[in-house]
């Protein structure tokens, strides 16, 4: 079973007659035609900027269904840019490749993205946590002085970062966003990120999970302001078991942190070539994936 899980990973995606759009650390995207993308999560996964050797079992299906499960349980906050996931309802010169895109693609209208991540923080950590040690403050919004790592904030805080192409996104104030984005658009951003934010975790910590950060992707279609990309995953939030959550030190998570850790261990100088992956480590960090999904969901992931 463990040969089978490491044999049907899938890390680069080969589609002759699709034109690719785009390709990240985790999804490939195809232009499907003018108005539509095909969005493939492969089971990719990096590491301090860069992608590793070795995949991991289930995770582009994980990060798909969680973001579907998202997209649907918000829609009545703000539009997203699902088609439909139901790979036989995809164009005909699409459905040929139904056995790699099965579970782990979308098809998404497609938009004019903000060049800005919708970032919000419930909790004090990662980058968060280190600036605010240095100056009290998180992308310029003040905070009560002798909080603790990964304290709970007072309230949710909207702290947008730019787009980098490559390592690390920066941190960004508001004030900087409105001279990047449209001012007014600028607060329709943070309001909507801050209302699904505060939705989202209200409803996982009633699973057992708190959604200490995250970031949103949004783009502008003739719906307007338009949810898109992947929504509250492990990828893209923080999550952490609220039976473990303990203030005053970091916490252990649902997402990578075990790779990261593992990497840490065998002294890795974090320049490329980027090392392989145990089977074990591999396996390890796919249950957690696999458990954010079903603690989120209620369900198993049907692979």
């Amino acid at each position: 079973m463990t040969t089978q899980l490491l044999d049907s990973v899938l890390l680069q995606t080969d589609f002759p007659d699709l034109e690719l759009h785009a390709s990240g650390k985790v999804r490939d995207v195809y232009r499907l035609d003018n108005e539509h993308l095909l969005f493939v999560a492969t089971d990719r996964i990096s590491a301090f900027d860069y992608v590793l050797a070795t995949g991991i079992p289930n995770k582009g299906r994980v990060l798909t269904q969680i973001s579907l499960f998202w997209f649907d349980f918000l829609k009545d906050l703000v539009p997203n840019h699902v088609v439909t996931a139901d790979v036989d309802r995809y164009p005909s010169h699409v459905k040929q490749y139904a056995g790699q895109l099965r579970g782990r693609s979308i098809m998404v209208t497609r938009g004019d993205m903000f060049p800005v991540e919708c970032v919000v923080r419930g909790y004090l950590s990662g980058s968060g946590w280190k600036e605010y040690q240095r100056s009290g403050k998180v992308c310029g919004i003040p905070l009560p002085s002798g909080l603790k790592e990964s304290a709970r904030l007072p309230e949710p805080i909207f702290t947008p970062a730019t787009k980098a192409t490559t390592g690390h996104d920066i941190n960004i104030s508001f004030e900087e966003m409105c001279r990047i984005v449209d001012p007014g658009q600028s607060r329709q951003l943070r309001d909507i990120s801050l209302k699904l934010y505060t939705t989202a975790s209200d409803y996982a910590r009633q699973r057992g999970i708190i959604i200490a950060d995250t970031k949103f992707e949004f783009g502008m279609t003739a719906a307007g302001i338009t949810l898109a990309d992947e929504v509250l995953t492990p990828d893209s939030s923080r999550f952490w078991s609220a039976d473990k959550y303990r203030p005053g030190t970091a916490q252990e998570s649902y997402d990578k942190q075990y790779v990261r850790d593992y990497l840490e261990e065998i002294g890795w100088n974090k320049q490329p070539p980027a090392p392989s992956l145990p089977a074990e480590v591999a396996l390890r960090t796919s249950e957690k994936y696999l458990a954010a999904y079903r603690q989120l969901t209620g369900r198993e992931l049907n692979v």
